[in-house]
């Protein structure tokens, strides 16, 4: 709720604090007296474009300061958690423009870009003006208006889930479609890379063994020239074996004569003639190895030009070889699995798309009930406000399946023609301003928007209508205030009458020029400002009677 305004030197105005209250609160004034500039003002706190022209004449700079009283529940408190902008129970906006182009806004004292102030105050006021380019004008707040007057608040929340869901299932099956595509693709390399590989069946370790086994069997001639050479060390005529056994024969004969002295040397000289006898054997056995397989050499450098020749393919060491074919076997093997994953996730996008559409078409079903019933109520209050010849229209159109999203399928928009005949069309366009206000009261009042969140302005509704008609205006103004903060900028008495809070706007002169004043009005002066209204300059006692019997209708 709008508490209070402070306005600093604003064209006429070069000090000014109204204080607002619930209900439906009246503005008059004479013409010229500010009534509007308290609007434009108002709107600069709101975030519309900075018009530097409203600075009054002789100062500097010009300030606007709007509070807001919050309910704990008010929408604008999570989007000022967004921005890290604390907020209780009061919200003051504040705009200050300078006389050199410059401009700056802020929320609770913390300054905030235009955008930000603009998207809070959309929040917290709605005004319907004559020339208002939002509120009920824009477009895209009328499918929300009618989702409201549906009432399916629970089913919107699980359309909007589904929609979510269908649209990961369509990115998650569009992401496994590329990959099998990609994984299809190369399926022809890799089945013969793994072919290649199950061929080669590369082993860890192996090309470090090969290496020595090739240094090995290129020096063959020099090894086998030491192996013969050791093999007559041992085994020669005059070799380790044959003296070592000399030397065993001359203790074996000694030993009984040194009572067990000579054990342990005799063990040593056994000991030694089985190492001989092992290192013979191990010899023999590398030397018949030498000349076991004299193309070994040659099978031992076409294996390791064919395993670096894999790893080259590959961009790897040798010795990696074998997990990469692990893994491009797998690879392989996982193309089918892939297949069936695939058929998986299309079910899935399947069922959330099915779950998406039947939830859409019970919204959309929703819709058109609702928009039947918002459209009688319109045309009933239509003839009391000199509509009587207009048709309004709640159009709902089903879009594009590229259109679709979290709330539907349906394209929603208020139209109405003000002659019999007359094709609908957008309110903006097809009714003039007066007539413009009163379609957009009509349908205000109709949508039954009580608790609202905003408080509702409307600029001069009453234009062009007197009598009946602006006691039916008044009428239905209270009936909105009854249920959100409503102000009203009026020339109509009838209007004027219909307020529970009434100010006056008054333009006085100063030593410093022409100034627009406000008063709140008790009775009496209500009392008199409406007369005032009635009969022009010149109050008469009719016009006071008159007055009276208005405001106690």
């Amino acid at each position: 709720m709008l508490h209070s305004l402070t306005v600093s030197n604003i064209v006429l105005i070069e000090q000014m604090t109204l204080q607002f209250g619930a209900g439906l609160t009246v503005l008059t004034g004479e013409t010229g007296a500010g009534k509007s500039i308290l609007l434009d003002a108002l709107g600069l706190t709101l975030g519309s474009r900075a018009d530097f022209g409203l600075i009054r004449n002789g100062s500097d700079q010009a300030q606007v300061t709007a509070s807001f009283v919050l309910a704990k529940e008010h929408p604008a408190h999570a989007r000022l958690d967004e921005a890290g902008i604390a907020a209780d129970d009061m919200l003051i906006l504040r705009r200050r423009l300078k006389r050199d182009g410059k401009s700056n806004a802020s929320i609770n004292d913390v300054p905030v870009s235009l955008g930000l102030l603009r998207e809070i105050g959309d929040m917290l006021v709605e005004i319907q003006g004559q020339f208002e380019g939002r509120g009920l004008l824009d477009v895209a707040t009328h499918i929300t208006l009618l989702d409201k007057a549906a009432g399916h608040a629970d089913a919107l929340t699980k359309l909007g889930s589904g929609w979510t869901n269908w649209q990961q299932a369509k990115r998650n099956l569009a992401q496994a479609k590329k990959e099998l595509d990609k994984a299809r693709a190369e399926e022809e390399w890799l089945r013969d890379a793994v072919e290649q590989l199950d061929a080669l069946a590369p082993q860890a370790g192996e090309e470090a063994n090969l290496t020595g086994q090739r240094e090995m069997l290129g020096n063959v001639g020099r090894i086998g020239e030491g192996l013969a050479m050791a093999d007559d060390a041992i085994l020669g005529e005059d070799g380790a074996q044959t003296l070592l056994g000399k030397a065993r024969t001359a203790l074996e004969r000694v030993a009984p004569l040194a009572g067990g002295g000579l054990d342990q040397a005799l063990t040593a000289m056994e000991r030694a003639d089985a190492e001989l006898a092992e290192a013979s054997a191990a010899i023999s056995s590398a030397a018949h190895e030498l000349e076991a397989d004299p193309n070994r050499l040659q099978e031992v450098d076409d294996r390791l030009h064919e395993l670096r020749q894999q790893a080259r393919k590959h961009g790897c060491e040798v010795d990696q070889l074998s997990n990469i074919h692990t893994q491009l076997a797998d690879s392989l093997a996982g193309l089918e699995d892939t297949a069936g994953t695939l058929a998986g996730l299309a079910e899935n996008e399947r069922r959330w798309s099915d779950h998406y559409r039947e939830m859409a078409k019970i919204i959309s079903e929703n819709r058109h009930a609702a928009a039947a019933k918002l459209d009688a109520a319109v045309m009933a209050e239509l003839p009391p406000l000199k509509l009587e010849n207009a048709e309004f229209v709640t159009a709902i159109t089903l879009l594009d399946e590229t259109q679709w999203g979290p709330i539907g399928m349906d394209q929603v928009r208020f139209e109405a023609s003000t002659n019999k005949g007359m094709t609908a069309g957008p309110i903006d366009r097809i009714a003039s301003g007066g007539e413009l206000a009163r379609f957009l009261l009509a349908l205000k009042v109709s949508l039954e928007d009580e608790g609202a969140s905003r408080t509702l302005i409307f600029d001069e509704v009453d234009s062009g209508v007197g009598g009946a008609v602006a006691a039916a205006v008044g009428d239905r103004l209270l009936r909105l205030g009854a249920g959100m903060q409503t102000l009203v900028v009026t020339h109509s008495p009838q209007v004027a009458a219909k307020g529970l809070h009434h100010m006056r706007i008054a333009k006085t002169t100063s030593d410093t020029g022409v100034v627009s004043g406000t008063e709140p009005l008790d009775s009496l002066a209500r009392t008199e400002e409406i007369a005032r209204m009635l009969a022009g300059e010149e109050v008469t006692p009719e016009a006071r009677a008159a007055a009276a019997a208005l405001m106690e209708d």
